[in-house]
């Protein structure tokens, strides 16, 4: 006990942000008091803050913000700005420029300005946003100005006492391995130094005006000249920074004002209306929905907090509902290939099948990345991208990430084309449907306290896979061992004729997930309804026998 309280006493004299000091102090205060509970809380407390550094990985930094190596915080973000910048000139590109920008929660202009001073400081010019700005048009500014990196201190869909640390190298990607152990080499290296003297300085360019005229000019370019413009869109920005961003673009294109949903329309950092703010969790979209009921919209747009994912509900059979991230991701995926857009599709290996089987008819290419869209982005010549977790890529040559603003308005003038034809989202999933046959998707997703559950359910179902699911053979490839030209992985993929599995543990949460996809073929487009309900059927079954397959509960 004395040892973590040392510790804590040492970090507390180094802390320079007033708010961690104090939240340090009352927690020392408490591990030393005579009650036994106050006491035991407290020291617990002080191991989880203390058990470690904050894992700076591909996606950067990301956790609660408190005090300690283990927390978002002003040290840990001074320390991890000084370990890119100390990597950044280790690639040769001393003094370059690098765009810093910023979401709305707690501490993130904070953040923004530790980083921005720390790469000042390095001799780096600083490109500065004044304001809480949405992660795409930060990633837009890198190509734009040519930086050679760029920050967003941000935490995407994460809980509110939740902060991060994004990072992008000079052609506006997300950095994947080895990349992230070099520069958390360097991190560690300055934690373990005088990282309370590093230089810092104030110089910095405000771009601001600029970054944004120019992203709104050309994300206003995914609706042409002469698409139709007629439709009645609700938006909601879920209480983060996607709102004024997304009703520019909206004007700039020409198309009618969305009607937001006032209580999500301005950023707060607590999330007041929504208990999770992400758009995929029950209830999330709930006041956008009545809105819409109440409007007779046409189609409903939730951007997360940081603007770079967006989810897309429509009426189906009467009654409104999210479209999950493979049917939006069909769509805009359908929709590229409808209007020639030239290059490579790609999606994740977790996402849906679909794309692949719809770029191949098409005479088109497709490759499937590892999850995320730092392998996505990473597609030379993309012409679209997606993965399940609401992401779209849909102007890859400026930004090539997620970006949930440009799909956004790609979806809006899909949704106005059909509406001119007198048809509906609901009609174009319908479509895909009758001409690739019905793909449907879901998951099986089981959270644990122990991580080591992980590891043996895995082990299990490595150990001994089924020979067959849903009465069909199937085949097993061990991603872990590298297949079909992707990198290693720790996950596990069944195929057969008419399903696919892929087991993998989360890479943000203590959980076993496994993505379930099956096919149903369809004669006419009268049988949608027997193969939806046949469909929902097979993958309730399916999820079962994956549960069985690890040893989980379904």
């Amino acid at each position: 006990m004395e040892q973590i309280i040392k510790k804590a006493m040492a970090w507390r004299d180094a802390d320079p942000d007033p708010d961690t000091v104090a939240i340090l102090d009352q927690t020392i205060i408490r591990a030393q008091a005579n009650d036994d509970g106050f006491r035991e809380d407290a020291i617990a407390e002080l191991r989880s803050a203390f058990a470690g550094p904050l894992e700076f990985g591909t996606a950067g930094l990301r956790g609660p913000i408190g005090p300690g190596p283990a927390r978002m915080n002003r040290v840990v973000v001074t320390q991890a700005a000084a370990g890119f910048a100390a990597w950044l000139k280790e690639q040769g590109h001393a003094g370059g420029k690098v765009i810093v920008g910023h979401d709305a929660r707690h501490k993130s202009d904070e953040f923004a300005e530790d980083t921005a001073q720390v790469f000042a400081g390095a001799g780096f010019e600083v490109l500065w946003t004044n304001e809480p700005i949405p992660t795409p048009v930060v990633a837009f500014g890198i190509q734009h100005f040519g930086c050679v990196a760029g920050v967003v201190v941000t935490a995407s869909h994460n809980p509110p006492a939740d902060n991060g640390y994004k990072v992008y190298l000079g052609d506006g990607s997300q950095i994947v391995p080895p990349t992230d152990s070099e520069i958390a080499a360097h991190i560690a290296r300055i934690a373990n130094g005088q990282w309370a003297t590093l230089p810092r300085d104030e110089a910095r360019t405000d771009v601001t005006a600029e970054l944004s005229e120019a992203y709104v000019a050309r994300a206003a370019e995914m609706v042409p000249e002469d698409a139709p413009r007629d439709l009645v869109w609700v938006h909601t920005a879920m209480h983060g920074v996607g709102s004024k961003t997304v009703r520019a673009v909206a004007a700039a294109a020409g198309l009618p004002a969305g009607l937001e949903v006032e209580a999500q329309a301005e950023p707060n950092p607590d999330f007041p209306t929504v208990p999770f703010p992400n758009p995929e969790e029950k209830g999330a979209i709930d006041l956008a929905l009545a809105l819409a009921e109440e409007s007779d919209a046409d189609v409903v747009i939730a951007n997360d907090p940081d603007a770079d994912r967006c989810a897309v509900a429509a009426k189906v059979d009467g009654a409104w509902r999210m479209l999950t991230g493979d049917e939006l991701g069909s769509v805009l995926g359908d929709d590229a290939i409808r209007r020639g857009v030239p290059g490579v599709f790609a999606n994740s290996v977790v996402s849906s099948t679909l794309l692949g089987r719809m770029a191949r008819a098409a005479g088109r290419e497709h490759t499937t990345t590892l999850t995320g869209f730092k392998w996505i982005g990473r597609v030379p010549n993309l012409a679209f991208g997606y993965e399940e977790a609401i992401g779209y890529c849909v102007d890859s040559g400026y930004v090539p990430d997620k970006d949930g603003i440009t799909a956004a308005m790609t979806v809006l003038r899909i949704v106005a084309e059909l509406k001119a034809e007198g048809k509906t989202l609901a009609d174009r999933l319908d479509e895909i449907a009758t001409t690739h046959g019905l793909t449907a998707t879901s998951q099986l997703s089981v959270r644990v306290a122990d991580l080591s559950l992980i590891a043996d359910a895995m082990a299990k179902l490595r150990g001994n896979p089924p020979a067959e699911l849903l009465g069909e053979p199937v085949t097993v490839a061990d991603l872990s061992e590298g297949y079909d030209d992707l990198p290693p992985t720790d996950a596990i993929e069944l195929t057969g004729d008419t399903l696919h599995v892929v087991a993998r543990p989360s890479g943000t949460e203590p959980k076993l997930k496994c993505y379930l996809e099956v096919r149903q073929s369809v004669e006419e487009s009268q049988d949608l309804a027997a193969a939806r309900e046949s469909a929902a059927n097979r993958l309730a079954q399916l999820r079962r026998e994956m549960a069985d397959a690890l040893g989980v509960d379904a």
